[in-house]
């Protein structure tokens, strides 16, 4: 388990190599599609740079994300990177080793990435639960030296908070930041609404860019907690965060007749699996339902899905059925998905997982 194997296909033509992992419902994990390429210290050590003069090409010199698994060619691969503006030129590496094939090149990899970037420290995360289904076991903590793990990121102009020790997988959701900059061309003057806000990302993006008045609603007492310290770090007096439960907030909301001009959706992943689609489907559809209820005519809604196994069409149905249900009808403003740091591979459509549609409401 771990090895390079060669693939071939039923009539023996090769596929390319990858690592094999016997106990994984993935059995192998392509790596090239030469089978005569040697897989070694230095072909790993090529793809981290490659990926990283990727993100330097595009002009992802802050923070981003510098490994994207698949998408980098690296399967099992994830590694973020933050600057802390508190100290300019302080990196920080946040690493995930999540299969095992690529855990046998942890060395390799944090050697070609020290090498790179030279950042002042890196931490490992390694305390998802996949690991699991990977014969693994879950950890997390430094590599090499101690150092300080939380960080005050810029996004947008915005400054926030980010622990990559303890923040939900690698400390910070980099994915948003074009959906979240998108919030300057409906949120001036209006009251906002940001449900399942986690550490405040659009609520303080509406805020920062003018809006009246913003609530942000987590399940969650410690993401409140976290978007309300990231608010008072930007000074931001009109924006306040409370711990609910969306579903039962939004069903108030609409018994009482209460209305906000915009709406924000972007919960957790409902489909973590192909199997959970259909009770997916009729999640997005109820939140998006109650959302549209609440919303005055010319209003927003921003709906968001991370489920990769919610296609985009699909996400689109969904949100179509919820309008046609609450009487409504919908103009496309802003179609979005995660940012060039988190590229799209053609032929692996896991790795386009982020939906996010801004819609204004008649």
């Amino acid at each position: 388990p771990g090895d390079i194997v060669q693939v071939f296909d039923a009539r023996n033509r090769p596929l390319g190599q990858g690592y094999i992992n016997p106990a994984s419902l993935i059995r192998v994990r392509l790596l090239t599609p030469h089978v005569d390429e040697r897989v070694n210290k230095e072909f790993i050590a090529k793809r981290i740079e490659r990926a990283w003069a990727y993100r330097q090409r595009l002009g992802h010199t802050g923070s981003c994300r510098v490994v994207f698994g698949e998408a980098d060619f690296l399967p099992g691969l994830v590694v973020d990177k933050f600057i802390d503006t508190r100290s300019p030129g302080r990196v920080v590496l946040s690493v995930q080793f999540l299969t095992l094939g690529m855990e046998r090149w942890k060395e390799v990899v944090l050697d070609a990435l020290t090498t790179a970037i030279v950042p002042q420290g890196i931490y490992i995360r390694n305390d998802v639960p996949i690991r699991e289904k990977e014969g693994l076991p879950l950890h997390k903590g430094f590599h090499g030296k101690p150092f300080d793990t939380e960080l005050l990121i810029d996004e947008n102009g915005l400054k926030l908070h980010v622990d990559v020790a303890g923040g939900q997988k690698t400390g910070h959701f980099l994915d948003q930041v074009q959906s979240h900059a998108a919030m300057q061309r409906i949120s001036k003057g209006h009251r906002v609404l940001d449900c399942f806000t986690h550490t405040g990302g659009f609520g303080l993006h509406a805020a920062h860019y003018g809006a009246r008045e913003v609530l942000g609603l987590d399940i969650s007492e410690d993401a409140v907690a976290h978007a309300t310290r990231n608010a008072a770090a930007n000074g931001l007096k009109d924006c306040r965060f409370a711990v609910a439960n969306v579903f039962d907030h939004l069903t108030d909301m609409s018994r009482r007749g209460e209305q906000w001009d915009v709406i924000v959706l972007d919960p957790p992943a409902f489909a973590k699996s192909r199997s959970a689609i259909e009770n997916a489907y009729r999640g997005y559809k109820e939140i998006n339902l109650r959302a549209l209820k609440c919303i005055p005519n010319g209003g927003f809604l921003v709906t968001c899905s991370c489920s990769q196994h919610m296609t985009p069409d699909l996400f689109r149905k969904v949100v179509a059925d919820a309008a046609h249900d609450a009487g409504r009808r919908l103009r496309e403003v802003y179609q979005g998905t995660q940012p060039a740091d988190h590229p799209i591979l053609w032929g692996v459509p896991e790795t386009h997982y982020l939906k996010c549609l801004m819609l204004e409401v008649h």
